[in-house]
Protein backbone atom coordinates (compact mmCIF):
# COMPACT_ATOMS: atom_id res chain seq x y z
CA UNK A 1 0.00 0.00 0.00
CA UNK A 2 1.00 3.92 0.16
CA UNK A 3 0.89 7.40 1.01
CA UNK A 4 -2.55 8.81 0.33
CA UNK A 5 -2.16 11.38 -1.97
CA UNK A 6 -5.07 13.19 -1.57
CA UNK A 7 -4.58 12.68 2.28
CA UNK A 8 -8.02 11.49 2.77
CA UNK A 9 -10.22 9.31 0.72
CA UNK A 10 -13.25 6.71 0.91
CA UNK A 11 -12.09 3.60 -0.41
CA UNK A 12 -14.67 1.21 -2.90
CA UNK A 13 -15.43 -0.78 0.53
CA UNK A 14 -16.80 1.91 2.12
CA UNK A 15 -13.87 2.16 4.49
CA UNK A 16 -12.07 5.27 5.23
CA UNK A 17 -8.11 5.72 4.34
CA UNK A 18 -6.02 8.76 5.17
CA UNK A 19 -2.47 10.06 6.19
CA UNK A 20 0.99 10.82 4.40
CA UNK A 21 4.35 10.39 6.61
CA UNK A 22 6.22 11.47 3.57
CA UNK A 23 5.41 15.27 4.01
CA UNK A 24 8.02 17.35 5.19
CA UNK A 25 5.81 20.11 5.93
CA UNK A 26 2.24 19.83 8.12
CA UNK A 27 -0.17 19.50 5.38
CA UNK A 28 -3.93 19.69 5.63
CA UNK A 29 -7.42 18.82 4.35
CA UNK A 30 -10.49 20.23 5.83
CA UNK A 31 -14.59 19.96 4.57
CA UNK A 32 -14.09 15.96 3.31
CA UNK A 33 -17.29 14.70 3.65
CA UNK A 34 -18.12 10.47 4.91
CA UNK A 35 -20.87 8.88 5.80
CA UNK A 36 -22.32 12.61 6.41
CA UNK A 37 -19.89 13.26 8.81
CA UNK A 38 -17.46 16.62 7.83
CA UNK A 39 -13.41 15.21 7.98
CA UNK A 40 -10.64 17.47 8.99
CA UNK A 41 -7.25 15.80 8.51
CA UNK A 42 -3.64 17.46 9.05
CA UNK A 43 -1.05 14.94 8.67
CA UNK A 44 2.88 14.96 7.85
CA UNK A 45 6.17 12.62 8.66
CA UNK A 46 5.82 14.12 12.30
CA UNK A 47 2.00 13.99 12.89
CA UNK A 48 -0.88 12.70 11.56
CA UNK A 49 -4.61 13.46 13.02
CA UNK A 50 -8.00 12.91 12.28
CA UNK A 51 -11.39 14.42 13.56
CA UNK A 52 -14.46 14.04 12.65
CA UNK A 53 -17.44 17.06 13.11
CA UNK A 54 -14.80 18.97 14.96
CA UNK A 55 -13.94 16.41 17.39
CA UNK A 56 -11.01 14.36 17.83
CA UNK A 57 -11.01 10.78 16.70
CA UNK A 58 -7.28 9.73 15.91
CA UNK A 59 -3.34 10.88 16.11
CA UNK A 60 -0.33 9.30 15.85
CA UNK A 61 2.85 10.19 16.29
CA UNK A 62 5.40 9.94 14.38
CA UNK A 63 2.51 10.70 10.93
CA UNK A 64 1.30 7.40 9.72
CA UNK A 65 -0.79 6.20 6.79
CA UNK A 66 -4.13 4.62 7.58
CA UNK A 67 -5.85 2.06 5.58
CA UNK A 68 -9.57 0.56 5.46
CA UNK A 69 -10.48 2.64 8.54
CA UNK A 70 -13.97 1.46 10.11
CA UNK A 71 -15.43 2.76 13.58
CA UNK A 72 -19.01 1.23 15.01
CA UNK A 73 -20.08 1.45 18.70
CA UNK A 74 -18.59 -2.23 19.13
CA UNK A 75 -15.06 -1.74 17.14
CA UNK A 76 -12.91 -0.02 15.54
CA UNK A 77 -10.18 -1.66 12.92
CA UNK A 78 -7.41 -0.94 10.60
CA UNK A 79 -4.37 -0.85 8.79
CA UNK A 80 -1.66 1.46 9.52
CA UNK A 81 1.87 1.87 8.28
CA UNK A 82 4.94 4.16 9.14
CA UNK A 83 8.41 4.49 9.05
CA UNK A 84 9.06 3.91 12.71
CA UNK A 85 7.10 2.88 15.90
CA UNK A 86 4.15 5.12 16.59
CA UNK A 87 1.98 6.23 19.68
CA UNK A 88 -1.53 5.85 18.53
CA UNK A 89 -4.65 7.94 20.46
CA UNK A 90 -7.98 7.19 19.62
CA UNK A 91 -11.40 8.76 20.99
CA UNK A 92 -13.58 6.51 22.36
CA UNK A 93 -16.26 5.68 25.03
CA UNK A 94 -15.10 7.29 28.59
CA UNK A 95 -13.87 4.70 31.05
CA UNK A 96 -14.77 1.90 29.74
CA UNK A 97 -12.28 -1.24 28.58
CA UNK A 98 -11.50 -2.45 25.29
CA UNK A 99 -9.65 -5.32 23.52
CA UNK A 100 -6.75 -5.08 22.11
CA UNK A 101 -5.45 -6.96 18.91
CA UNK A 102 -1.93 -6.14 16.75
CA UNK A 103 -1.94 -8.18 13.80
CA UNK A 104 -4.41 -10.44 14.78
CA UNK A 105 -2.57 -11.45 18.30
CA UNK A 106 -4.25 -10.63 21.30
CA UNK A 107 -2.34 -7.75 22.90
CA UNK A 108 -4.24 -7.01 25.84
CA UNK A 109 -7.23 -4.87 27.15
CA UNK A 110 -7.32 -1.60 28.48
CA UNK A 111 -9.64 1.12 29.64
CA UNK A 112 -9.95 4.63 28.18
CA UNK A 113 -9.66 7.67 30.32
CA UNK A 114 -12.16 9.85 31.28
CA UNK A 115 -11.83 11.74 28.23
CA UNK A 116 -12.00 8.60 26.44
CA UNK A 117 -8.86 8.54 24.98
CA UNK A 118 -7.23 5.44 24.37
CA UNK A 119 -3.59 5.06 23.69
CA UNK A 120 -1.46 2.11 22.10
CA UNK A 121 2.12 1.88 20.37
CA UNK A 122 2.65 -0.48 17.03
CA UNK A 123 6.03 -1.23 15.57
CA UNK A 124 5.97 -0.10 12.56
CA UNK A 125 8.85 -0.13 9.66
CA UNK A 126 9.28 1.08 6.08
CA UNK A 127 7.25 -1.40 3.93
CA UNK A 128 5.02 -2.98 7.03
CA UNK A 129 1.15 -3.38 7.04
CA UNK A 130 -0.09 -3.57 10.75
CA UNK A 131 -3.78 -4.52 10.61
CA UNK A 132 -4.95 -3.05 14.58
CA UNK A 133 -8.20 -4.05 15.63
CA UNK A 134 -10.04 -2.74 19.34
CA UNK A 135 -13.21 -4.10 20.48
CA UNK A 136 -15.57 -2.50 23.55
CA UNK A 137 -15.82 -5.36 26.01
Amino acid sequence: MAVIDELIREEATGSLSFGNFMLDSKTKKDGFTYNGDVYKIKTFKEITKLEKNGMFVYESVPGTVVHDFRATDKATNFVVEGTEDSQITLEFEAEKEYKIHVDKVYVGKMKTNLGGKLNISVELEPGKLVDVYIEKM
